[in-house]
């Protein structure tokens, strides 16, 4: 009975218990419109609140790249002018050997394919007496290999040789000489030079002849003119003499011919009168014998016929001193003739002897100037029997060490066209930029590449922005970027990276605030507001950099400093 009592009490004490609870909480959810005006009222505003900050500004662009060693640059042999054709390959290197300048990368039927530094590719057998930007190239590198090549003026001399020759034999190579048809060509020169050399000497002789033959000549004129002058004079004489005193136009000379004749005549008339009278007394004497008459007859015609030679020489004299007379002015005309012929023909024999002068002159100048010709023609050739560089024997490369890439070739190929490509040991890595970051980026630009998942951090350079989107392999909304890294040892090679460059900085610590401070005034001015002593005040400020989130401002109107509050939003 009492245990029913008492269950009976609490169930009813719970029932209470409910039901009061129950009225509390119908009470609770009953308000007055009082209260729920209260409870719908906005709260009171307050200001949010962050500190004037001092901190360095920096933008960035941030992207993603693969990098990759240089592009590939393919190694060619081109056949040499000095040797009678390709060799054949007979060592190649392995893929990814180090190559560095002055050493072999290869060689050709025993013969090395150097390597040297220089941006201009090997075009040609460099020997003694070229000149030109590949020379002055394999100068620089002979004297970074420690080879003097003497001045560094582009000139393939004899110290180039000489360096040239070290080279090779310091790697133990035989240094290439002068080829057969170098010496066959000097053998030749010198065979010609003997042969100008002679004929400069018979030019020499024929040309002093000349100067002989041209005085002789003139010797031989001046002889003629003399010998003709003193015919004119003897024929003015003779003329002179047989004209000399003509008396009715008897020149003297017939005159004195009659004058000797008639004397001579009348002496025989005399001698015949002498004879006649000596016969006469001969005759008329009896006591004179016949041969005594005889004789004195004898005498009688020899008379006479002396008589009558005498007349007729008298007769002839008179006849020559008439025809002499006759022709003396003929004689003396022929006489002046004759100083005229032989003065021309002086002349005439003198300008021969000159003109052969002259002919001998250019003779001899030209075997002189032939002669100087073939002895710097021989001098030059001679010049070339150095040390030289045949074109397959050296490659030029911009960048050197590099690193063998491919090899295209096998031993025993001809040593002809590619036989294998090269990469520097410099990483590139190949990125994109967004159409709206990409000028902002700047060939130059420093770049800090990381990739903290590989524990990779380093520095490069920006090479090259392009000047379009959509080029190199990169789509239509991107640019393609070049940065460049030096040489490292770690293995980026094909490895994703992220790039980060910086477009902007303060250089420096500045007043900077957040963004959302920043608010534009009615007249188009920039404004923070200050809290001081919990009042709000604006300053007016010019922004600078914008960075991080962050905004440079310099107060234009009032102050602002590090450590002050700005309001940011309620």
């Amino acid at each position: 009975m009492n245990k029913r009592r008492i269950v009976g009490l609490l169930c009813v004490l719970t029932v209470v218990a409910a039901a009061a609870l129950a009225s509390w909480v119908a009470g609770s959810r009953i308000e007055s419109p009082a209260e729920a005006a209260a409870r719908t009222a906005p709260p009171e505003p307050s200001p949010i609140l962050v500190p004037v900050e001092k901190r360095v500004l920096s933008s960035y662009v941030v992207t993603r790249g693969t990098g990759r060693f240089g592009l590939p640059q393919s190694i060619s042999i081109a056949p040499s002018a000095l040797k009678p054709g390709a060799g054949l390959i007979t060592t190649l290197p392995r893929i990814n050997t180090q190559v560095k300048e002055g050493d072999s990368l290869l060689t050709t039927s025993g013969r090395p394919v150097l390597v040297l530094e220089g941006k201009l590719p090997a075009y040609r057998d460099l020997v003694l007496g070229l000149s030109g930007t590949d020379v002055r190239q394999l100068e620089e590198a002979l004297q970074r290999l420690g080879f003097d090549p003497g001045p560094i003026d582009g000139f393939y001399d004899g110290q180039t040789s000489a360096a040239a020759e070290k080279w090779y034999e310091s790697g133990e190579w035989e240094p290439f000489g002068p080829t057969p048809d170098q010496l066959a060509k000097v053998r030749a020169v010198e065979l010609e030079l003997a042969h100008a050399t002679k004929a400069k000497l018979a030019a020499d002789g024929t040309l002093a002849a000349a100067g002989v033959i041209v005085e002789a000549a003139r010797a031989k004129a001046e002889h003629a003119s003399r010998v003709a002058a003193i015919d004119l004079a003897i024929k003015n004489a003779d003329k002179e003499h047989l004209l000399l005193g003509s008396v009715n136009e008897v020149p003297l000379a017939v005159q004195t011919a009659r004058a000797k004749a008639e004397h001579a005549n009348a002496a025989a008339r005399a001698d015949i009168s002498a004879k006649i009278a000596e016969r006469a007394l001969i005759v008329l004497d009896p006591t004179q014998t016949r041969t005594a008459r005889t004789a004195a007859n004898a005498h009688l015609e020899v008379a006479r016929a002396a008589a009558l030679n005498t007349r007729l020489e008298g007769e002839l004299v008179i006849r020559t001193a008439k025809r002499d007379a006759n022709m003396a002015a003929g004689q003396h005309e022929l006489a002046e003739a004759a100083i005229k012929s032989a003065s021309l023909e002086g002349e005439v024999t003198i300008q021969t002897a000159i003109e052969t002068q002259k002919i001998a002159t250019l003779e001899a100048e030209f075997a002189a100037k032939e002669t100087a010709r073939l002895q710097a023609n021989l001098e030059r050739v001679k010049s070339k029997l150095g040390v030289q560089v045949p074109i397959d024997e050296v490659v030029f490369i911009p960048s050197l060490p590099v690193r063998v890439e491919e090899v295209m070739a096998i031993v025993g190929d001809p040593a002809s066209g590619p036989v294998l490509s090269v990469t520097d040991n410099q990483l590139s890595i190949d990125s994109s930029l967004a159409l709206d970051v990409a000028s902002l980026v700047k060939p130059g630009m420093e770049v800090v590449i990381d990739e903290r998942a590989l524990g990779i951090k380093t520095k490069g350079v920006v090479e090259r922005v392009a000047e379009a989107p959509g080029t190199n392999g990169v789509d239509g909304y991107h640019f393609y970027l070049l940065v460049s890294l030096g040489e490292t040892m770690q293995p980026l090679n094909g490895v994703s990276l992220r790039l980060t460059i910086p477009i902007e900085s303060t250089k420096g610590e500045v007043t900077a605030v957040p963004l959302s401070a920043v608010s534009l005034a009615a007249d188009g001015s920039s404004r923070v507001q200050i809290s001081r002593a919990g009042k709000l005040q604006y300053v007016t400020v010019e922004p600078g950099l914008t960075a991080d989130g962050y905004v440079e401002v310099a107060a234009v109107d009032g102050e602002i400093a590090s450590g002050d509050e700005v309001v940011i939003g309620y």
